[in-house]
């Protein structure tokens, strides 16, 4: 799914990936201790969501329930990055963040058994 989401609206989102559905409320207050969020703002970014179809919500303690998954949105940001700065290559991805990192054993075999799996 194709879902553009603002910063705010990711913090919102990983909340009820982590915590499954929630009501508008409970959502409020976790976002107040976590990031110092008022209700308000919540809210706002809540309907935000709801009008991109990132949510739904229902019952009549509005309760709010993730549409998209965070594999969703990982998946259409990388392809907007890879399109927006690399000119949709994904060789030029790998080579700008490989001429810049130096990766673990451990990481060029889970990346090895990734392009495997791929074949």
């Amino acid at each position: 799914m194709n879902i553009k989401l603002f910063d705010s609206e990711i913090k919102v989102m990983e909340v009820l990936w982590k915590e499954g559905d929630l009501t508008a409320k409970q959502l409020a207050d976790i976002l107040s201790e976590k990031i110092g969020w008022n209700k308000n703002t919540t809210y706002t970014v809540i309907k935000k969501c709801i009008s991109k179809g990132a949510i739904e919500r229902y019952g009549n303690n509005y309760m709010c329930k993730p549409l998209i998954t965070e594999e969703d949105v990982e998946y259409f940001e990388t392809k907007e990055l890879i399109n927006k700065i690399f000119k949709g290559s994904k060789v030029k991805l790998f080579a700008s963040f490989l001429n810049r990192e130096i990766l673990s054993d451990e990481e060029r075999e889970q990346i090895k058994k990734l392009l495997d799996e791929n074949e």
